[in-house]
């Protein structure tokens, strides 16, 4: 049984910063990739960034240059650093990894239950 768990969203002014946090805990053999999507209302979920285990990263075009994905294999734990914040950034912030089980060594992804971003103009 794995559990992923996100925290650090909020409301924030158009131009601020926020940073989310995403830790899994049970039965971790190892994580390989790790990422972050988000979900506007009406919207399909997106992905927003992508972090391998080696530390190689990926980014939606919206995003470049603003957010910094980061990650803490020690801790079980991905970042997300949202700096220069937009309306357009508002929703539900979704963390996903991909989790090799412990006792069967086999990969499966496991989705938090996010956490709300909320920019204000």
């Amino acid at each position: 049984q794995v559990q992923v768990v996100e925290s650090g969203g909020g409301l924030v002014q158009a131009g601020g910063s926020l940073r989310l946090s995403c830790a899994a805990s049970g039965r971790i053999f190892s994580i390989n990739d790790m990422g972050w999507y988000r979900q506007a209302p009406g919207k399909q979920r997106e992905r927003v960034a992508a972090i391998e285990r080696g530390g190689r990263t990926n980014y939606a075009d919206s995003v470049k240059g603003r957010f910094t994905i980061s990650r803490d294999n020690a801790k079980n734990t991905v970042y997300l650093q949202m700096n220069s914040l937009k309306p357009e950034d508002t929703g539900v912030y979704y963390c996903r990894q991909w989790v090799v089980d412990a006792a069967t060594h086999v990969e499966d992804d496991y989705w938090g239950r996010g956490t709300q971003v909320t920019v204000s103009s």
